[in-house]
């Protein structure tokens, strides 16, 4: 299983309508700090998003993710959205 695949699987416990990840590893391949983990861009929308702060979303993001990071995924960018926000 790929880590997109991993990072996937892991996401459906928050029941995306709409999930697009992309693997930005080769631009920050070599920069100062980077143990070899993975760069990602996270693009979401769920339900379990709605009313609620950006920051909760992150957590909720994190918490299913948590043990990947900071070896497999270095970095995380994120983009959590409710559905009437799309």
């Amino acid at each position: 299983m790929t880590l997109i695949q991993e990072i996937t699987q892991r996401l459906q416990a928050l029941e995306p309508s709409a999930l697009e990840i992309i693997d930005e590893s080769a631009m920050h391949a070599g920069h100062q700090g980077n143990g070899g983990g993975s760069h990602f861009k996270l693009k979401m929308t769920s339900s379990h998003f709605c009313e609620k702060s950006q920051i909760i979303r992150h957590r909720l993001i994190y918490q299913v993710l948590t043990d990947l990071i900071p070896k497999q995924i270095h970095a995380l960018s994120i983009q959590a959205l409710a559905p009437d926000e799309t």
